[in-house]
């Protein structure tokens, strides 16, 4: 990029709102109520911008301050985002009814998902019957490296695409690269053999699952996955049966959606 080009991105970039939404994306599932010195550590931020930007969000409604515990949480502004958001995934409201019974069926769960950085975000999430399948809501956050959702996704972008998530995973995951690495190779092999690709113990050593990506109409590529634990899901059932099953869900989505 020519100096001049760097000079005008830097002139258009709000420094002060980029700020505003680390603080924002701080809050996951499971820490949902922060302090500024913890919204400090997970930003990176000095402590004296980190109160400032927290009191502007809570004037604005995107956090409430809780004055008993000294803590911040997300706000109504923030769930009118998120919903807003999900709306635009027409996706959604297609997928669900048959991730709701591939769920059913094979009583395990069922998720899409999009990615956010290097990790996949769920926007659907359908669970079967039993007691013991994966219990994550919408907005659960997983790596996008060693799970099946998002190797899925890995497999299907375009190479360029891949080869910059791959310098930045490279430098995030650094000493466990290799390892990681081969996964998401066999992961592109396996997809381009099969049409899907798996997790079997990669992300948590009790899960397996595997992963089909979609590519929108507009390019943008979501995924799906499937899985529950590995001593109900043995690798020979996720060839035979949920893999194929997966496969065959996507496709018909992607084709109701070409006649929407």
């Amino acid at each position: 990029m020519s100096e001049a080009k760097k000079t005008e991105k830097n002139r258009n970039f709000v420094t002060a709102l980029a700020r505003g939404l680390e603080i924002l994306r701080a809050f996951e599932p499971g820490h949902t109520m922060l302090g500024n010195q913890e919204l400090a550590e997970r930003t990176g931020l000095p402590r004296p911008t980190i109160s400032r930007l927290t009191y502007t969000l809570t004037e604005l409604g995107y956090l409430s301050y809780n004055a008993r515990l000294g803590k911040y949480q997300p706000a109504a502004g923030v769930l009118a985002l998120g919903y807003a958001c999900l709306a635009s995934f027409g996706v959604r409201q297609v997928a669900r009814p048959l991730m709701q019974e591939l769920a059913r069926d094979l009583d395990v769960a069922v998720a899409l998902g999009t990615r956010d950085r290097l990790q996949m975000i769920y926007l659907e999430n359908c669970q079967g019957q039993g007691a013991l399948t994966l219990r994550l809501d919408v907005g659960s956050r997983i790596p996008l490296a060693t799970t099946a959702m998002g190797r899925a996704l890995l497999a299907a972008v375009p190479d360029v695409e891949r080869s910059y998530l791959l310098d930045r995973l490279r430098r995030h995951h650094k000493d466990d690269w290799e390892r990681v690495r081969e996964g998401i190779e066999k992961a592109v092999e396996d997809y381009r053999m099969q049409g899907y690709v798996s997790s079997r113990g990669d992300w948590s050593h009790d899960v397996n699952s595997v992963g089909v990506p979609l590519v929108l109409p507009d390019s943008t590529v979501v995924a799906f996955n499937c899985g529950g634990p590995s001593f109900l899901l043995s690798q020979q059932r996720l060839d035979e049966e949920l893999g194929p099953r997966l496969r065959t869900m996507v496709s018909d989505v992607r084709n109701i959606l070409a006649h929407v």
